[in-house]
Protein backbone atom coordinates (compact mmCIF):
# COMPACT_ATOMS: atom_id res chain seq x y z
CA UNK A 1 0.00 0.00 0.00
CA UNK A 2 1.06 3.42 -0.98
CA UNK A 3 2.18 6.10 1.61
CA UNK A 4 -0.19 8.79 1.16
CA UNK A 5 2.73 11.34 2.15
CA UNK A 6 4.63 9.50 -0.46
CA UNK A 7 1.65 10.16 -2.75
CA UNK A 8 0.65 14.41 -1.95
CA UNK A 9 4.80 15.12 -2.58
CA UNK A 10 4.29 13.30 -5.99
CA UNK A 11 6.24 16.12 -8.23
CA UNK A 12 6.57 13.44 -10.73
CA UNK A 13 3.55 13.36 -11.98
CA UNK A 14 4.78 16.12 -15.41
CA UNK A 15 2.67 18.66 -16.33
CA UNK A 16 0.32 16.98 -18.88
CA UNK A 17 -0.95 14.62 -16.09
CA UNK A 18 -1.79 17.02 -13.49
CA UNK A 19 -3.33 19.23 -16.29
CA UNK A 20 -5.71 16.19 -16.81
CA UNK A 21 -6.02 15.90 -12.76
CA UNK A 22 -7.13 19.49 -12.48
CA UNK A 23 -9.27 19.29 -15.29
CA UNK A 24 -11.09 16.80 -13.26
CA UNK A 25 -11.20 18.36 -10.29
CA UNK A 26 -13.21 21.12 -12.02
CA UNK A 27 -15.92 19.02 -13.25
CA UNK A 28 -16.68 17.87 -9.60
CA UNK A 29 -17.01 21.38 -8.64
CA UNK A 30 -18.62 22.80 -11.52
CA UNK A 31 -22.20 21.73 -11.36
CA UNK A 32 -22.65 23.15 -7.67
CA UNK A 33 -20.38 26.28 -8.13
CA UNK A 34 -22.86 27.62 -11.06
CA UNK A 35 -26.21 26.22 -9.38
CA UNK A 36 -25.76 28.66 -6.87
CA UNK A 37 -25.68 32.16 -9.10
CA UNK A 38 -28.50 30.31 -11.79
CA UNK A 39 -30.61 29.81 -7.77
CA UNK A 40 -30.04 33.20 -6.84
CA UNK A 41 -31.15 34.97 -10.03
CA UNK A 42 -34.28 32.81 -9.27
CA UNK A 43 -34.94 35.35 -6.14
CA UNK A 44 -33.93 38.45 -8.22
CA UNK A 45 -35.70 37.93 -11.27
CA UNK A 46 -32.52 37.51 -13.62
CA UNK A 47 -30.70 40.36 -11.97
CA UNK A 48 -28.74 38.90 -9.78
CA UNK A 49 -25.21 37.15 -9.48
CA UNK A 50 -23.06 36.54 -12.81
CA UNK A 51 -21.62 33.38 -13.54
CA UNK A 52 -18.37 34.63 -14.70
CA UNK A 53 -18.30 36.29 -11.31
CA UNK A 54 -19.10 33.49 -9.67
CA UNK A 55 -16.10 31.48 -11.38
CA UNK A 56 -13.95 33.75 -11.65
CA UNK A 57 -14.56 34.44 -7.52
CA UNK A 58 -14.09 30.93 -7.17
CA UNK A 59 -10.99 30.31 -8.76
CA UNK A 60 -9.63 33.35 -7.46
CA UNK A 61 -10.59 32.89 -4.17
CA UNK A 62 -9.07 29.20 -4.05
CA UNK A 63 -5.72 30.66 -5.14
CA UNK A 64 -5.59 33.22 -1.99
CA UNK A 65 -6.78 30.73 0.23
CA UNK A 66 -3.87 28.68 -0.90
CA UNK A 67 -1.21 31.72 -0.21
CA UNK A 68 -3.15 32.07 3.07
CA UNK A 69 -2.33 28.05 4.31
CA UNK A 70 1.08 27.92 3.04
CA UNK A 71 0.46 26.25 -0.26
CA UNK A 72 -0.21 23.75 1.94
CA UNK A 73 -4.16 22.36 1.72
CA UNK A 74 -5.41 20.57 -1.54
CA UNK A 75 -8.85 22.42 -1.15
CA UNK A 76 -11.13 23.94 -3.65
CA UNK A 77 -13.43 26.87 -2.34
CA UNK A 78 -16.49 26.95 -4.54
CA UNK A 79 -19.74 28.73 -4.33
CA UNK A 80 -21.24 28.16 -0.64
CA UNK A 81 -24.94 27.29 -0.57
CA UNK A 82 -25.93 28.26 2.57
CA UNK A 83 -26.30 31.73 1.62
CA UNK A 84 -29.05 31.22 -0.25
CA UNK A 85 -31.86 32.02 2.30
CA UNK A 86 -30.11 35.12 2.92
CA UNK A 87 -30.23 36.04 -0.92
CA UNK A 88 -33.97 35.61 -0.96
CA UNK A 89 -34.18 37.85 2.28
CA UNK A 90 -32.64 40.53 0.81
CA UNK A 91 -34.48 40.17 -2.23
CA UNK A 92 -37.44 41.30 -0.49
CA UNK A 93 -36.74 43.09 2.40
CA UNK A 94 -39.15 46.20 2.85
CA UNK A 95 -36.50 49.11 2.56
CA UNK A 96 -35.30 48.02 -0.56
CA UNK A 97 -39.02 47.77 -2.01
CA UNK A 98 -38.38 50.69 -4.16
CA UNK A 99 -35.15 49.35 -5.67
CA UNK A 100 -35.25 47.03 -8.65
CA UNK A 101 -33.36 43.48 -8.38
CA UNK A 102 -30.29 45.10 -9.90
CA UNK A 103 -30.12 47.73 -7.26
CA UNK A 104 -30.62 45.21 -4.73
CA UNK A 105 -27.81 42.93 -5.70
CA UNK A 106 -24.81 44.70 -4.17
CA UNK A 107 -26.45 45.07 -0.42
CA UNK A 108 -26.29 41.42 -0.48
CA UNK A 109 -22.69 40.78 -1.45
CA UNK A 110 -22.13 43.60 1.00
CA UNK A 111 -23.39 41.27 3.53
CA UNK A 112 -21.32 38.71 2.13
CA UNK A 113 -18.14 40.55 2.86
CA UNK A 114 -18.94 41.19 6.71
CA UNK A 115 -20.06 37.50 6.68
CA UNK A 116 -16.00 36.80 5.81
CA UNK A 117 -14.87 39.08 8.14
CA UNK A 118 -16.40 36.91 10.80
CA UNK A 119 -14.35 34.35 9.62
CA UNK A 120 -10.96 36.28 10.41
CA UNK A 121 -12.66 36.94 13.94
CA UNK A 122 -13.39 33.25 15.23
CA UNK A 123 -9.78 32.53 13.47
CA UNK A 124 -8.16 35.76 15.85
CA UNK A 125 -10.36 34.27 19.22
CA UNK A 126 -8.98 30.50 18.00
CA UNK A 127 -5.19 32.28 17.55
CA UNK A 128 -5.38 34.05 21.13
CA UNK A 129 -7.92 31.77 23.68
CA UNK A 130 -7.01 28.95 22.29
CA UNK A 131 -9.72 26.44 20.06
CA UNK A 132 -11.88 25.04 22.99
CA UNK A 133 -12.79 28.33 24.78
CA UNK A 134 -14.72 29.56 21.33
CA UNK A 135 -15.64 26.77 20.43
CA UNK A 136 -17.94 25.72 24.10
CA UNK A 137 -20.17 28.65 22.58
CA UNK A 138 -21.21 27.16 19.44
CA UNK A 139 -21.87 23.34 20.82
CA UNK A 140 -23.91 20.36 18.15
CA UNK A 141 -27.32 21.44 19.72
CA UNK A 142 -27.11 25.18 18.62
CA UNK A 143 -25.37 24.33 15.02
CA UNK A 144 -27.05 21.26 14.22
CA UNK A 145 -30.80 23.18 14.35
CA UNK A 146 -29.34 26.11 12.73
CA UNK A 147 -28.44 24.21 9.64
CA UNK A 148 -31.84 22.10 9.68
CA UNK A 149 -33.03 25.63 9.13
CA UNK A 150 -30.71 26.60 6.42
CA UNK A 151 -32.24 23.68 4.90
CA UNK A 152 -35.92 23.27 5.47
CA UNK A 153 -36.24 27.03 4.97
CA UNK A 154 -34.82 26.53 1.17
CA UNK A 155 -37.80 23.99 0.98
CA UNK A 156 -40.78 26.00 -0.45
CA UNK A 157 -38.81 27.26 -3.26
CA UNK A 158 -37.80 24.16 -4.35
CA UNK A 159 -41.37 23.01 -4.86
CA UNK A 160 -41.84 26.15 -6.67
CA UNK A 161 -39.43 26.25 -9.06
CA UNK A 162 -39.65 22.34 -10.29
CA UNK A 163 -43.69 22.89 -10.47
CA UNK A 164 -42.87 25.09 -13.91
CA UNK A 165 -42.47 21.18 -15.41
CA UNK A 166 -42.42 18.23 -12.79
CA UNK A 167 -41.67 15.97 -15.73
CA UNK A 168 -38.21 17.76 -16.28
CA UNK A 169 -37.46 18.13 -12.63
CA UNK A 170 -37.75 14.13 -11.86
CA UNK A 171 -35.28 13.26 -14.81
CA UNK A 172 -32.91 15.83 -12.74
CA UNK A 173 -33.80 14.42 -9.41
CA UNK A 174 -33.72 10.45 -10.39
CA UNK A 175 -30.15 11.36 -12.01
CA UNK A 176 -28.78 12.78 -9.45
CA UNK A 177 -29.96 10.15 -7.12
CA UNK A 178 -28.64 7.13 -9.72
CA UNK A 179 -25.44 8.62 -10.42
CA UNK A 180 -25.01 8.97 -6.50
CA UNK A 181 -25.70 5.67 -5.23
CA UNK A 182 -24.86 3.55 -8.41
CA UNK A 183 -22.23 5.68 -10.50
CA UNK A 184 -18.75 4.49 -11.12
CA UNK A 185 -15.53 6.55 -11.04
CA UNK A 186 -15.59 9.91 -11.66
CA UNK A 187 -19.26 9.90 -12.71
CA UNK A 188 -19.97 9.37 -9.31
CA UNK A 189 -18.81 11.90 -7.56
CA UNK A 190 -20.27 14.39 -10.32
CA UNK A 191 -24.27 13.31 -9.70
CA UNK A 192 -25.15 17.11 -9.44
CA UNK A 193 -23.76 17.97 -13.00
CA UNK A 194 -24.44 14.89 -14.56
CA UNK A 195 -28.19 15.45 -13.28
CA UNK A 196 -28.07 18.89 -14.90
CA UNK A 197 -26.71 17.66 -18.41
CA UNK A 198 -29.42 14.56 -18.40
CA UNK A 199 -32.05 16.66 -17.45
CA UNK A 200 -30.81 19.62 -20.49
CA UNK A 201 -30.96 17.05 -23.07
CA UNK A 202 -33.74 16.23 -22.35
CA UNK A 203 -35.27 19.45 -22.13
CA UNK A 204 -33.70 20.29 -25.24
CA UNK A 205 -35.37 16.89 -26.92
CA UNK A 206 -39.52 17.72 -25.24
CA UNK A 207 -39.03 21.06 -26.97
CA UNK A 208 -37.85 19.82 -30.11
CA UNK A 209 -41.32 17.90 -29.75
CA UNK A 210 -43.15 21.39 -29.38
CA UNK A 211 -43.44 20.62 -25.51
CA UNK A 212 -43.96 23.59 -23.19
CA UNK A 213 -43.34 24.41 -19.44
CA UNK A 214 -46.90 23.98 -17.32
CA UNK A 215 -47.62 27.75 -18.32
CA UNK A 216 -47.40 27.56 -21.71
CA UNK A 217 -43.78 29.38 -21.78
CA UNK A 218 -40.75 27.81 -23.52
CA UNK A 219 -38.96 25.27 -21.88
CA UNK A 220 -35.26 26.56 -23.36
CA UNK A 221 -34.75 30.45 -23.78
CA UNK A 222 -32.10 31.07 -25.95
CA UNK A 223 -32.29 34.19 -27.27
CA UNK A 224 -29.24 35.38 -24.74
CA UNK A 225 -26.73 33.06 -26.74
CA UNK A 226 -26.53 34.55 -30.43
CA UNK A 227 -25.66 38.32 -28.51
CA UNK A 228 -22.70 37.22 -26.36
CA UNK A 229 -19.46 37.56 -27.24
CA UNK A 230 -17.22 34.45 -27.15
CA UNK A 231 -14.57 36.84 -24.68
CA UNK A 232 -14.96 39.03 -22.32
CA UNK A 233 -14.35 40.50 -18.86
CA UNK A 234 -16.75 39.61 -16.27
CA UNK A 235 -19.52 42.16 -14.96
CA UNK A 236 -17.80 42.70 -11.42
CA UNK A 237 -20.47 44.57 -9.02
CA UNK A 238 -18.94 46.34 -6.26
CA UNK A 239 -20.64 45.62 -3.09
CA UNK A 240 -22.77 47.87 -0.97
CA UNK A 241 -23.57 47.84 2.13
CA UNK A 242 -26.45 48.18 4.54
CA UNK A 243 -27.09 47.23 8.22
CA UNK A 244 -30.42 44.76 7.36
CA UNK A 245 -28.84 42.85 4.96
CA UNK A 246 -25.77 42.38 6.77
CA UNK A 247 -28.02 41.39 9.39
CA UNK A 248 -29.52 39.04 6.92
CA UNK A 249 -26.21 37.41 5.60
CA UNK A 250 -23.38 37.77 8.23
CA UNK A 251 -24.50 35.41 10.92
CA UNK A 252 -25.24 32.41 8.12
CA UNK A 253 -21.39 32.20 8.47
CA UNK A 254 -21.76 30.18 11.93
CA UNK A 255 -23.66 27.38 9.78
CA UNK A 256 -20.39 28.50 7.15
CA UNK A 257 -17.64 28.13 9.50
CA UNK A 258 -18.82 24.78 11.42
CA UNK A 259 -19.02 23.72 7.49
CA UNK A 260 -15.01 24.69 7.20
CA UNK A 261 -13.85 22.71 10.11
CA UNK A 262 -15.67 19.65 9.23
CA UNK A 263 -14.35 19.83 5.72
CA UNK A 264 -10.43 20.52 6.75
CA UNK A 265 -11.08 17.88 9.07
CA UNK A 266 -11.93 15.20 5.94
CA UNK A 267 -9.37 16.56 3.54
CA UNK A 268 -6.84 15.97 6.74
CA UNK A 269 -8.06 12.34 7.29
CA UNK A 270 -7.73 11.68 3.49
CA UNK A 271 -4.54 13.18 3.17
CA UNK A 272 -2.71 11.66 6.81
CA UNK A 273 -1.62 15.32 6.77
CA UNK A 274 -2.91 17.02 9.75
CA UNK A 275 -4.08 20.58 8.89
CA UNK A 276 -5.64 21.51 11.85
CA UNK A 277 -1.93 21.40 13.50
CA UNK A 278 -0.23 22.76 10.58
CA UNK A 279 -0.54 25.28 8.87
CA UNK A 280 -3.75 25.66 11.44
CA UNK A 281 -7.23 26.13 11.62
CA UNK A 282 -6.71 29.71 12.00
CA UNK A 283 -4.62 29.93 8.88
CA UNK A 284 -7.20 28.09 6.83
CA UNK A 285 -10.36 30.10 8.50
CA UNK A 286 -8.81 33.58 7.61
CA UNK A 287 -8.10 32.11 3.57
CA UNK A 288 -11.69 31.24 3.48
CA UNK A 289 -13.03 34.37 4.98
CA UNK A 290 -10.81 36.36 2.67
CA UNK A 291 -12.08 34.69 -0.48
CA UNK A 292 -15.46 35.07 0.87
CA UNK A 293 -14.93 38.52 1.25
CA UNK A 294 -13.06 39.35 -2.09
CA UNK A 295 -16.31 37.26 -3.75
CA UNK A 296 -18.77 39.80 -1.66
CA UNK A 297 -16.87 42.96 -2.50
CA UNK A 298 -16.43 42.20 -6.70
CA UNK A 299 -20.19 41.28 -6.80
CA UNK A 300 -19.92 37.34 -6.30
CA UNK A 301 -21.50 34.68 -3.93
CA UNK A 302 -19.68 33.68 -0.63
CA UNK A 303 -16.94 31.10 -1.20
CA UNK A 304 -16.65 27.88 1.07
CA UNK A 305 -14.49 24.29 0.78
CA UNK A 306 -16.11 22.14 -1.48
CA UNK A 307 -16.50 18.24 -0.16
CA UNK A 308 -16.96 17.59 -3.68
CA UNK A 309 -13.26 17.81 -4.10
CA UNK A 310 -12.25 16.38 -1.33
CA UNK A 311 -13.87 13.27 -2.97
CA UNK A 312 -11.88 13.32 -6.04
CA UNK A 313 -8.67 13.66 -3.91
CA UNK A 314 -10.15 10.14 -2.49
CA UNK A 315 -10.40 8.62 -5.61
CA UNK A 316 -7.46 9.82 -7.83
CA UNK A 317 -4.96 9.68 -4.34
CA UNK A 318 -3.15 12.81 -5.67
CA UNK A 319 -2.95 14.79 -2.82
CA UNK A 320 -0.74 17.20 -4.68
CA UNK A 321 -1.88 21.56 -3.72
CA UNK A 322 -0.65 22.06 -7.15
CA UNK A 323 -3.56 20.07 -8.93
CA UNK A 324 -5.99 22.15 -7.27
CA UNK A 325 -4.60 25.10 -8.04
CA UNK A 326 -4.40 24.03 -11.88
CA UNK A 327 -7.80 23.87 -11.49
CA UNK A 328 -8.53 27.32 -10.13
CA UNK A 329 -6.56 28.93 -13.01
CA UNK A 330 -9.42 27.06 -15.35
CA UNK A 331 -12.18 28.30 -13.49
CA UNK A 332 -10.58 32.21 -13.86
CA UNK A 333 -9.95 31.72 -17.95
CA UNK A 334 -13.69 30.04 -18.04
CA UNK A 335 -14.50 33.67 -16.35
CA UNK A 336 -13.73 35.46 -19.47
CA UNK A 337 -15.77 33.54 -21.91
CA UNK A 338 -19.54 35.25 -21.74
CA UNK A 339 -20.75 33.11 -24.60
CA UNK A 340 -20.58 29.93 -21.96
CA UNK A 341 -22.18 32.25 -19.44
CA UNK A 342 -25.42 32.63 -21.57
CA UNK A 343 -25.48 29.24 -22.27
CA UNK A 344 -25.77 28.21 -18.85
CA UNK A 345 -28.28 30.98 -18.04
CA UNK A 346 -30.58 28.84 -20.51
CA UNK A 347 -31.19 26.26 -17.63
CA UNK A 348 -34.73 25.45 -17.24
CA UNK A 349 -35.96 27.00 -13.84
CA UNK A 350 -37.59 23.35 -13.15
CA UNK A 351 -34.31 21.63 -13.35
CA UNK A 352 -33.02 23.32 -10.85
CA UNK A 353 -35.92 23.08 -8.69
CA UNK A 354 -35.25 18.95 -9.07
CA UNK A 355 -31.47 19.81 -7.99
CA UNK A 356 -32.95 21.67 -5.21
CA UNK A 357 -34.65 18.67 -4.10
CA UNK A 358 -31.47 17.00 -3.30
CA UNK A 359 -29.06 20.13 -2.04
CA UNK A 360 -31.65 21.52 0.40
CA UNK A 361 -32.61 18.07 2.10
CA UNK A 362 -28.94 17.57 2.25
CA UNK A 363 -28.53 20.73 3.66
CA UNK A 364 -30.84 19.84 6.93
CA UNK A 365 -29.35 16.19 6.88
CA UNK A 366 -26.41 17.26 8.02
CA UNK A 367 -27.53 19.33 10.41
CA UNK A 368 -29.32 16.07 11.20
CA UNK A 369 -26.23 14.49 11.02
CA UNK A 370 -24.20 16.84 13.33
CA UNK A 371 -26.65 16.22 16.02
CA UNK A 372 -26.55 12.45 15.89
CA UNK A 373 -23.15 12.36 15.66
CA UNK A 374 -21.92 13.94 18.47
CA UNK A 375 -24.96 12.09 20.48
CA UNK A 376 -26.91 15.15 21.95
CA UNK A 377 -28.77 14.03 24.49
CA UNK A 378 -32.00 15.27 24.36
CA UNK A 379 -33.10 13.54 27.38
CA UNK A 380 -32.14 16.77 29.11
CA UNK A 381 -35.04 19.02 28.78
CA UNK A 382 -32.13 22.12 28.56
CA UNK A 383 -31.12 20.43 25.06
CA UNK A 384 -34.73 19.86 24.12
CA UNK A 385 -35.34 23.85 24.80
CA UNK A 386 -32.39 25.07 22.71
CA UNK A 387 -33.00 22.88 20.19
CA UNK A 388 -36.95 23.50 19.77
CA UNK A 389 -36.61 27.36 20.08
CA UNK A 390 -34.11 27.46 17.46
CA UNK A 391 -36.09 25.52 14.94
CA UNK A 392 -39.25 27.61 15.57
CA UNK A 393 -38.09 30.70 15.58
CA UNK A 394 -36.09 29.76 12.34
CA UNK A 395 -39.02 28.39 10.58
CA UNK A 396 -42.09 29.52 12.15
CA UNK A 397 -41.05 33.33 12.47
CA UNK A 398 -40.96 36.19 10.30
CA UNK A 399 -37.48 37.67 12.25
CA UNK A 400 -37.77 41.07 13.98
CA UNK A 401 -38.06 44.49 12.46
CA UNK A 402 -37.00 47.07 14.77
CA UNK A 403 -37.80 50.93 13.20
CA UNK A 404 -34.66 53.13 13.68
CA UNK A 405 -36.75 56.43 12.89
CA UNK A 406 -37.14 58.25 9.83
CA UNK A 407 -38.64 55.88 7.90
CA UNK A 408 -35.52 53.03 8.00
CA UNK A 409 -35.62 50.02 9.62
CA UNK A 410 -33.22 47.39 10.84
CA UNK A 411 -34.44 43.64 9.90
CA UNK A 412 -33.08 40.44 11.64
CA UNK A 413 -34.35 37.47 9.51
CA UNK A 414 -36.19 34.35 11.36
CA UNK A 415 -32.22 32.65 11.03
CA UNK A 416 -30.46 35.17 12.73
CA UNK A 417 -32.72 35.94 15.22
CA UNK A 418 -32.93 32.11 15.77
CA UNK A 419 -28.77 31.68 15.73
CA UNK A 420 -28.57 34.80 18.13
CA UNK A 421 -31.15 33.03 20.45
CA UNK A 422 -29.85 29.66 20.53
CA UNK A 423 -26.76 31.19 21.60
CA UNK A 424 -27.32 32.64 24.35
CA UNK A 425 -29.64 30.39 25.51
CA UNK A 426 -27.26 27.80 26.03
CA UNK A 427 -24.77 29.80 27.49
CA UNK A 428 -27.29 30.92 29.85
CA UNK A 429 -29.21 27.65 31.06
CA UNK A 430 -27.77 24.99 33.10
CA UNK A 431 -27.09 21.53 32.82
CA UNK A 432 -24.32 21.78 29.50
CA UNK A 433 -23.90 18.08 28.59
CA UNK A 434 -21.04 19.30 25.97
CA UNK A 435 -17.17 20.67 26.76
CA UNK A 436 -15.49 20.98 23.70
CA UNK A 437 -12.29 18.70 24.14
CA UNK A 438 -13.62 16.54 26.81
CA UNK A 439 -14.93 13.62 24.26
CA UNK A 440 -12.16 13.13 21.65
CA UNK A 441 -14.40 11.15 19.31
CA UNK A 442 -17.24 13.89 19.57
CA UNK A 443 -14.52 16.74 18.77
CA UNK A 444 -13.16 14.25 15.67
CA UNK A 445 -17.11 14.65 14.59
CA UNK A 446 -17.26 18.26 14.63
CA UNK A 447 -13.98 18.58 12.63
CA UNK A 448 -11.69 19.21 15.38
CA UNK A 449 -9.41 16.81 17.05
CA UNK A 450 -7.91 18.28 20.30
Amino acid sequence: MQDKNAIYDASSLGWPKMLILGMQHLFAMFGATILVPILVNGYFHGEGLSVQVTLFCAGFGTLFFHLCSKFKVPAFLGSSFAFLGGFATVAELPEFANMSYAEKMPYACGGIVFAGLLYFVLALLIKVLGIKRVMRFLPPVVTGPIIICIGLGLAPSAISNASVNWILALIALVTVVVFNIWGKGLFKIIPILMGVVVAYVAALIMQAAGMTNADGSAIIDGTQIAQSSIVGLPPFVLAKFNISAILVMAPIAIASMMEHVGDISAISATTGNNFLEDPGLSRTLMGDGAATMIAGALGGPANTTYGENTGVLELSKVYDPRVIRITAVFAIVLSFIPKLSAVLGTMPTAIVGGISFILYGMISAIGVRNIVENQVDFKKSRNLIVAAIILVVGLGSNGLTIPLGGGNALTITALALASIVGIVLNAILPGKDYEFGEDVKKDTYRGVHV
